[in-house]
């Protein structure tokens, strides 16, 4: 009699899983998966994975600084986003039609700076150290800068040397290819501009000698849990800060030996890293501040060598240029 109950039973309950739609079948498995806990991928000696091709092109259209309008809101409303994309698709489009095609300028993303430190998301004042400086930096991009006349006249990104950091983590208009590569106590991030390869051991070796500088410093990367702790100093000064390119920077502040530089690799989806870079360089800021965003997997994405020196003619070509100018100032004609 039990055993003919429970088979009874049992074709009961058989009978009324097969007569639940398969619409609301799905609907109650896609509530269980969305409920149980994400888990990182992990290396084969066990840390966690974070290797791929991990682009910034969705990130060009988000400013470096917050507009003021916005406030201390990270994040735009749900109508400021409406127009930001509608911005950005006819931007795109424009750019598509015309007589020489570009490459579009990324989709709109909901955050309103790069910045999230300082709370408005500005970037903080230079320190009258900082100013001093920044009056004795050289560069194409510096604004009121017309004369020329030797390579030191050029920042090191103009001279093809590099970029520096932190700026190299941020996105602009191209070449914006970040890829991740690990190994047993070593994580390398390649960055496609210009031609950087950041070779960060993770085995909890000390600094080096302090005496010892470098253009994009020395890292030391930990783990805590999931996330990637990557600390860099003894920098030589030389890179600026912030360059031209990324859209609402400034186009030139001045860096320093003493700058410490933190950042925070968290994976927290299949596609998705959420980063966050602090930079603490008080003889020139008035003020520490940290950039956050995500970065996505593209392993789609295409990275070529940055053969920056090769055919150079810029440096030239501005050296000629101003020479040119100031010798033929208030000649008709020239």
């Amino acid at each position: 009699m039990i055993k003919r109950f429970l088979a009874s039973g049992g074709i009961g309950i058989s009978l009324m899983i097969l007569s639940i739609p398969q619409t609301a079948l799905a609907q109650q498995t896609k509530t269980a998966a969305a409920k149980a806990p994400w888990t990182p991928p992990k290396t084969p000696w066990g840390e966690p994975d974070l290797q791929g091709m991990w682009p910034l092109n969705h990130l060009i259209n988000t400013p470096f600084q917050r507009n003021e309008k916005y406030g201390n809101r990270r994040l735009m409303s749900d109508e400021e986003f409406a127009a930001a994309q509608k911005s950005a698709e006819a931007r795109n489009t424009r750019f598509e039609a015309g007589a020489i095609p570009q490459a579009d300028s990324g989709p709109a993303q909901r955050l309103t700076s790069l910045i999230s430190e300082p709370p408005n998301g500005r970037f903080p004042a230079l320190t009258p150290k900082g100013k001093d400086l920044y009056d004795k930096m050289h560069g194409s991009y510096k604004p009121g800068q017309t004369v020329f006349d030797s390579p030191e006249d050029f920042d090191t990104w103009d001279r093809c040397i590099t970029r520096g950091l932190p700026v190299s983590m941020l996105p602009r208009n191209y070449n914006n290819g970040v890829r991740i590569m690990q190994s047993p106590g070593y994580v390398v991030i390649l960055l496609e501009m210009a031609h950087e390869a950041r070779v960060i051991p993770t085995d909890g070796r000390p600094f080096i000698d302090p005496s010892i500088k470098q253009y994009l410093g020395e890292s030391r990367g930990r783990w805590e849990g999931n996330t990637l702790i990557v600390e860099t100093k003894n920098f030589n000064g030389k890179p600026a800060m912030t360059n031209a390119g990324v859209p609402g920077s400034p186009p030139l502040t001045p860096s320093t030996e003493n700058m410490r530089f933190t950042e925070r690799f968290t994976r927290t989806a299949n596609d998705t890293i959420e980063y966050k870079m602090t930079v603490e360089a008080p003889e020139v800021l008035t003020s520490a501040w940290s950039a956050e965003f995500p970065m996505k997997l593209d392993n789609n994405y295409d990275m070529y060598e940055y053969a920056c020196h090769e055919g150079n003619t810029a440096i030239r070509g501005y050296i000629e240029t101003s020479r040119f100018e100031r010798a033929n100032k208030g000649t008709p004609g020239k």
